[in-house]
C-alpha cells in the first residue's frame, strides 16, 4: 500500500502519522475502547510514535473515522492492535476494510504471523483470515498492569 489508497464507499486509507487526529484516536481509544480506557494522552503518542498506524478517513472530508496501529519488525512478527472504528460509521465495512487493508500491507514482508487479541470482534477478524491459536498452551504473557 503506498501512503493513501481508496476504499469503498468514500473512504481512504493511510499510513501518513502527519495525517492522524491523534486528539481524536486518544479520545476514542481511552474513552470507548475497553482495552485502553483511561490511557493517557502521552502513553499514546508513544505508542503512535513506535507503531506502524492506520487511519481511515472520508475521502470528501477528510475527517478520520478509523484507526489501527501495527507493531511489527517487518521481519518475522506483526501485533495488530487499537482497531477503533467511529461509531457513525460502523455497520459499514470501514472495520473490515481496515485489517484487510492492514493485511495486505503486511503480506510484502513475509511475516510468520500477524496476532491480535479481541473480546468481541471475532466474526470480523475472521473474514480477514484470522483464527484462533492452534496451540494457545505454548503462549504465555507477561504483563506490568
Amino acid at each position: 500500500m503506498t501512503d493513501t489508497a481508496p476504499l469503498a464507499d468514500g473512504y481512504e486509507i493511510s499510513t501518513d502519522p502527519a495525517r492522524l487526529d491523534v486528539d481524536r484516536v486518544h479520545h476514542w481509544l481511552s474513552t470507548d475502547a475497553y482495552w485502553a480506557l483511561g490511557r493517557g494522552r502521552e502513553k499514546q503518542e508513544r505508542a503512535i510514535a513506535g507503531s506502524l498506524n492506520f487511519g481511515v478517513y472520508g475521502a470528501a472530508s477528510g475527517e478520520q473515522v478509523a484507526y489501527a496501529r501495527v507493531i511489527t519488525d517487518r521481519a518475522t512478527f506483526a501485533w495488530l492492535c487499537d482497531v477503533y472504528v467511529d461509531r457513525s460509521v460502523r455497520g459499514k465495512g470501514v472495520g473490515t476494510a481496515l485489517v484487510a487493508a492492514v493485511r495486505e500491507h503486511l503480506r510484502p514482508y513475509g511475516l510468520r504471523r500477524v496476532l491480535l487479541a479481541t473480546h468481541d470482534a471475532h466474526g470480523v477478524y475472521q473474514k480477514i483470515g484470522f483464527r484462533p491459536l492452534d496451540r494457545p498452551d505454548q503462549w504465555m504473557a507477561l504483563g506490568f498492569e
